[in-house]
């Protein structure tokens, strides 16, 4: 083994001990391996050293699972070799290889060159591919498009033992929940998947397991439990010919909800890739934001009158489609009591931009918000949920929410994925008394989105933050059935210990 390639811990490695969770852990050595080889070398000393392993990436996850437990830290930054692109059929998709510390800004500033995209769009574009597969990161577009997992062709994955599993797409399927896989070492790991039914919602809680799956995708969100993702082969299609932006401005919340249901009927003959959602306190974080820092100077104005927003985004083969989406925009918007004058619209790069700095700039003033308390109150974080509903419980849902805030007087935000019944509701503690009673709220709501069949994490995973909603949403024999997949891929339990259940 290179000598200096386990380092002992020291101080110049702190921030390794931290994500945007803003959680801190504990760590005795770290590694930055640039191979997969040296991947292998570091698991093999670990393990027989009787170490744990926490993987790392870009770090940018809010569940801490890149907060390492103690043990050592294996950190894949260095690996963010993006291979070339592979063109594949006349339609025009093709395909790239990315090693795991590979940041999505930069696989996307590749793949737009080639007049290629990269469909899910996860917001965070400097997470690295390798967290977006960690959780099944997903974005506005996963609206249309999906979560990671649906544009992932093949992995390489580095197991406990140090052997290596390459899976391709439509190469291993479980028969039923029972499956089997064997590694380039020759050892061969045979079990069942746990037999719990998945909601239907967008979900990255927990493993992804089904009925004869394609066993590829039970590493897609496996938060680094199973093994250690050394390569991922991306599936890439072309940007689409024509775009259209708009974000809608309404005079209600009702009015917004009304035009969301509008917008998501299906007899509709341009369907919206994307439909993202801002409240009111959302709209007038941003008119502070805007007037007193100049980061956030490329947002449009907004007017003291606009009351909640909804953007949403089309995408079609030909420029007809722009008027044709935009003709069917505006009748349920002005039902709604909206107007093309509250309007903002853009169908080309520099019209899109302010429209897509509007849409990002909302969490990233959330966390200046609280990066700003945090220097009077040091422990207090920002209470952020991520969770899913069914359909038909969305309004509902809402009115919790708004109930709830109300009567424990607290701050809030609410904004996100409403196309998939997906909210980030930030409760916005100004104190602990208020990040004790935001916590409870989070609890109770989690119970009632459980039963209702919804899901207690939709794109950030669970971590070591929510090991406690996921057994709330599968119950105890549904996490040792996951305990036991674990033990069959890591049965020294060397990797991310404390993520998804405790061991």
């Amino acid at each position: 083994m290179r000598a200096d390639l386990i380092l002992p811990w020291n101080s110049e490695h702190e921030d390794y001990l931290h994500d945007e969770s803003r959680s801190t852990g504990a760590a005795d050595s770290i590694s930055f391996p640039t191979t997969e080889a040296e991947v292998i070398e570091v698991v093999n000393a670990i393990r027989a050293g009787g170490g744990s392993i926490t993987v790392q990436g870009a770090r940018t996850g809010i569940t801490a699972g890149a907060v390492p437990s103690g043990g050592h830290v294996l950190n894949l930054q260095r690996m963010n070799a993006i291979g070339p692109l592979r063109r594949e059929d006349e339609a025009g998709s093709a395909a790239i290889t990315a090693q795991p510390g590979a940041l999505l800004q930069d696989i996307y500033q590749v793949v737009e060159r080639e007049g290629l995209f990269f469909p899910p769009d996860p917001t965070e574009a400097s997470a690295s591919i390798g967290g977006a597969l960690a959780c099944n990161a997903s974005g506005a577009m996963s609206y249309h498009y999906g979560p990671t997992r649906r544009w992932v062709r093949s992995l390489r994955l580095v197991l406990s033992d140090g052997s290596v599993l390459a899976m391709a797409r439509g190469e291993h399927q479980a028969q039923g929940r029972t499956f089997s896989l064997t590694t380039d070492a020759g050892r061969t790991i045979s079990g069942r998947l746990p037999g719990y039914t998945q909601p239907p919602v967008k979900s990255a809680a927990g493993y992804h397991v089904a009925d004869d799956m394609d066993l590829l995708d039970l590493f897609i969100g496996m938060e680094g439990t199973l093994g250690i993702v050394t390569e991922a082969e991306l599936l890439l299609i072309p940007q689409p010919a024509a775009v259209l932006g708009l974000t809608a401005f309404l005079p209600s919340e009702e009015a917004a909800l009304r035009f969301v249901r509008a917008l998501r009927d299906e007899a509709r003959s341009v369907r919206p890739v994307a439909i993202e959602f801002f409240d009111r306190d959302a709209l007038e974080l941003l008119r502070r934001a805007k007037a007193e820092n100049p980061a956030f100077e490329k947002i449009p104005a907004l007017s003291p009158d606009f009351h909640t927003a909804v953007y949403c985004e089309f995408h079609g083969e030909a420029e007809e489609m722009v008027e044709e989406a935009m003709l069917e925009v505006f009748d349920p918007l002005i039902e709604v009591g909206g107007s093309d004058e509250d309007t903002w619209a853009g169908s080309t790069p520099r019209d899109l931009e302010p429209l897509k700095a509007f849409r990002h700039a909302v969490p990233e003033a959330v966390n200046l918000l609280i990066a700003e308390r945090k220097r009077e109150v040091p422990d207090l974080t920002k209470l952020g949920t991520d969770m899913s509903v069914p359909e038909g419980r969305l309004e509902a849902a809402m009115a919790m929410y708004r109930a709830d805030l109300a009567e424990a007087a607290l701050e809030s935000v609410v904004f996100g994925h409403i196309g998939d019944n997906h909210l980030h509701v930030n409760i916005l503690p100004r104190n602990l008394e208020d990040y004790q009673r935001g916590k409870a709220l989070y609890q109770a709501w989690a119970e009632q989105v459980v039963a209702w069949g919804g899901s207690v994490s939709a794109e950030h995973g669970i971590g070591k933050l929510k090991v406690p909603m996921l057994q709330l949403m599968y119950g105890e024999a549904a996490i040792a059935e996951m305990r036991q997949v674990k033990a069959l891929f890591d049965p020294q339990g060397v990797l991310n210990p404390g993520n998804l259940f405790e061991l």
